[in-house]
């Protein structure tokens, strides 16, 4: 992992390991790691995005040029300069007016969209399977076996190499789920083309035609990505690489407010996937949201609210019979259990059973599902032909297990007094006649040769308890646990909410089946539960999965058992990894900032990880100074030094962006002596000047030409350099720094000196230096058992003093 390249370390920290280390080839290790800890950072933070490495950077929470009065008082992480108080007085009411006015108008606009998407993308899907298994049912029913399986098997091989084509050669950041885009993304990391035009068009397209190819993969956490697409896009006006643009969306030209609307975006996901607001709110909160307020639950819920209402309005027009083959509107919502559900204690044993193996079954997935994509990116580095390959395999084996695996099952005959026809031919249903005679129907073909919502329907189905077999309920099971590993991580669009829907409506049943007569439930409330136990179990969600899996089943009776196997499932997983979004977003390299610090945190301080040498301005700067440092680094945060005459001593007069002195730079406001301009150099420039550009989208020094006149011409930074920027002392632990940066959602973080003799700042602390590999990289004697048996011990005063400079 290389170091970030959001700001200008300075100056090495305190000799720490040789109060632990002694002799001389330790002491050399030492140096050498002291010598590591002064180079300079000159690359930037690599990240896995699709399935090639791109730099990343930070988000620009604090400074935001842009904000108007109203926010400014809700406010503290703010940019104070002189030319953002011009800004300010330069504002009318009006403009506070249009500015919270189209804060709902945007939110309006993305649940509005976001929910046509999502109900697209289940017409289409629905219709292009439905068709799919029309005619391999008719070519059934005929006895042409092979060439049944030949149109099966070949329409999924198409669509999922169509696919794959355009997300490799397209955009490869739609890739995957794009969960743990967002969620890196609302921490404040910045991936280029994550929210493009581009990412949003493929995402939209490659997860319909991935989903139809059968794959054992779901369009919930595509959707969230998805719909973040749309806010993003929306929030930064448009795009103006398509000639996209919209000028009254200015206003939101800062990333505080585009966070905020991508974080409604992502509940909007949620509630155009499952039919779900409250439960898209609250996976908001509990699982991408780094930050939130009041304020922002409000717009959220509002958002998710114009989700329901739009889906319900096209739900209308499919029940018309306008939505195609398979399109009758019903989307996700499995509302098939028990009106009335009642349960006793008998229950509580069979329901706390699924919630310990759910928890234990969800580990096992995240863990298996981490060394398959370790695996998957190994071979994806070896080139576009590897991928198309990989994702082959894959189509052909899948195929071949919902093609085959039916035929392992005997035929049972149709029960008496349904409401359903049996078999069900030419369209979705419980009972698949597959290879059997007439009035009989193959269970397990029920299960596999089926779209992975009518699976789910099937097994959630009241009244079905002697519909399948135990030993088909386990094949199944077994395969479906299997698929949807090594289905996710291939170059296409794909999700995981739904295969785990799956296999834990699986599990539960099949649990339900062993419990028999030991307890009242059917076998569809288990499926229910199981659902809910594995969600928990792989993704760590509570409260969202709750309301989540209330809202898909359209019955409040089963709150308390979804609540009880919730909180097991959760605590049983919780003891061997982590969540499986955690685990990716480690994986792909994202820089993601924990909201709690690590122990070792607390013994080390800010002096400690600081990087150098520190790249500082004077307060007045020539322009061949700042046009050499932005061309020879990557900085993207310098302090402002004042030195004399400016000030009786050198002082701290603030921070200052990259961003801002390539502005000042293009629009060349020079000054030909060495002087305070005040409130002429920026008399020229407007606020519109500093707003930021799309995510992944910025300046570069080398598109700026400069003559040799200008060169030896200065620059007054004092209007445009945030005077109050965060500071902290050298000596204050690391992990209270990282409470700080996390809270308040920072880039650059000053350190200064404890001492008033020395120069006025430290260094810069970053996103990157708060990383466990870097801080163990310059402390790697943090690693050593000699360290474990330190750390593990119970710490008495003196071997607190080891921690001290």
């Amino acid at each position: 992992m290389e170091a970030e390249y959001d700001g200008g370390g300075g100056g090495g920290g305190g000799d720490l390991e040789s109060s632990l280390l002694s002799g001389d080839s330790q002491l050399d290790e030492h140096r050498a790691s002291r010598i590591r800890r002064m180079a300079s950072n000159t690359t930037s933070q690599l990240a896995i995005i699709g399935s090639k490495l791109c730099p990343i950077e930070s988000l620009d929470y604090e400074y935001s040029l842009t904000l108007f009065l109203l926010e400014i008082r809700r406010s503290c992480r703010l940019i104070e300069n002189d030319f953002l108080k011009q800004d300010w007085r330069s504002r009318e009411p009006v403009h506070i007016v249009q500015y919270v006015i189209l804060k709902w108008t945007l939110c309006f606009l993305v649940g509005a969209l976001s929910g046509a998407v999502g109900f697209f993308n289940n017409l289409a899907v629905e219709n292009i399977a439905g068709v799919k298994f029309v005619i391999t049912s008719n070519m059934m029913l005929a006895s042409k076996y092979g060439w049944a399986f030949a149109v099966f098997a070949g329409s999924n091989f198409v669509l999922l190499m169509f696919a794959s084509a355009i997300t490799i050669f397209i955009s490869p950041a739609a890739a995957g789920s794009g969960i743990p885009e967002v969620k890196a993304y609302l921490n404040g990391v910045d991936a280029p083309q994550i929210f493009s035009l581009k990412t949003l068009c493929v995402k939209v397209v490659g997860s319909i035609a991935a989903v139809s190819s059968s794959l054992h993969v779901g369009k919930a956490g595509p959707l969230v990505h998805t719909s973040s697409c749309i806010a993003s896009i929306l929030g930064q006006g448009g795009s103006r690489k398509y000639n996209l643009t919209w000028r009254w969306l200015r206003y939101f030209k800062n990333d505080r407010d585009r966070r905020d609307l991508v974080t409604c975006g992502a509940g909007a996901g949620i509630a155009a996937a499952f039919r779900a607001p409250v439960g898209g709110v609250l996976f908001a909160l509990e699982c991408v949201s780094s930050w939130w307020r009041s304020a922002l639950l409000w717009r959220a819920f509002f958002t998710t609210a114009v989700v329901a209402v739009v889906l319900r309005a096209l739900i209308d027009i499919c029940r018309s019979g306008k939505c195609g083959l398979f399109g009758k509107g019903g989307l996700i919502m499995f509302d098939v259990t028990s009106a009335d559900v009642s349960y006793h204690l008998v229950d509580l044993p069979p329901v706390i059973v699924l919630g310990v193996i759910g928890g234990m079954l969800g580990s096992f997935y995240n863990f298996v599902l981490d060394k398959v994509l370790k695996v998957y990116n190994f071979i994806h580095k070896k080139g576009h032909g590897y991928k198309f390959f990989l994702a082959a395999s894959v189509s052909i084996f899948t195929s071949c297990c919902l093609f085959g695996l039916p035929w392992l099952a005997s035929c049972k005959p149709c029960p008496a007094g349904l409401s359903e026809a049996c078999p069900s031919i030419g369209r979705s249903g419980n009972f698949k006649k597959f290879q059997c005679a007439p009035d009989h129907y193959n269970d397990l073909a029920s299960l596999f040769f089926n779209t992975n919502d009518d699976t789910i329907r099937n097994l959630y189905s009241a009244g079905t308890d002697n519909v399948f077999q135990k030993s088909s309920v386990l094949l199944f099971f077994v395969t479906s646990y299997f698929l949807g590993i090594i289905s996710y991580g291939l170059a296409v669009p794909s999700g995981l909410f739904v295969p785990v829907i799956l296999c834990g409506a699986t599990f539960g049943r099949l649990v339900g089946m062993l419990m028999g007569s030991h307890s009242t439930l059917n076998h569809g409330l288990f499926a229910v539960l199981g659902s809910a136990s594995l969600l928990a179990g792989s993704m760590r969600m509570t409260v969202s999965v709750c309301v989540i899996m209330l809202e898909l089943t359209n019955n409040l009776l089963l709150l308390p058992l979804v609540m009880l196997v919730l909180l097991i499932s959760k605590t049983v997983a919780d003891a061997f990894n982590s969540d499986v979004y955690d685990l990716i977003v480690k994986l792909k390299g994202l820089p993601y900032l924990e909201s709690h610090a690590e122990p070792y945190m607390r013994h080390l301080t800010v002096g400690d990880v600081v990087s150098g040498p520190l790249q500082i301005f004077n307060g007045i700067e020539k322009v061949s100074n700042i046009f050499h440092v932005l061309k020879s680094t990557g900085h993207h945060g310098f302090p402002v030094i004042d030195e004399p005459p400016l000030s009786d001593t050198p002082v701290l007069f603030g921070l200052i962006l990259r961003s801002h002195l390539l502005v000042l730079l293009k629009k060349k406001q020079f000054v030909c002596t060495r002087r305070v301009a005040g409130s002429e150099a920026s008399i020229q420039l407007s606020a519109d000047d500093f707003a930021k550009r799309g995510s992944g989208k910025h300046e570069f020094i080398e598109g700026i030409e400069l003559t040799a006149e200008e060169m030896n011409m200065y620059v007054d930074l004092h209007p445009f350099t945030n005077t109050s920027p965060y500071t902290v002392v050298e000596t204050m632990s690391l992990a209270k720094a990282l409470i700080l940066f996390r809270e308040v959602g920072l880039r650059h973080l000053l350190v200064i000196p404890k001492s008033s003799s020395r120069a006025p700042v430290v260094g810069i602390l970053t996103r990157h230096d708060f990383m466990p590999e870097h801080i163990l990289g310059l402390h790697p004697f943090l690693c050593r058992s000699s360290w474990k048996k330190l750390w593990f011990r119970k710490l008495n005063s003196s071997d607190l003093s080891l921690f001290k400079k």
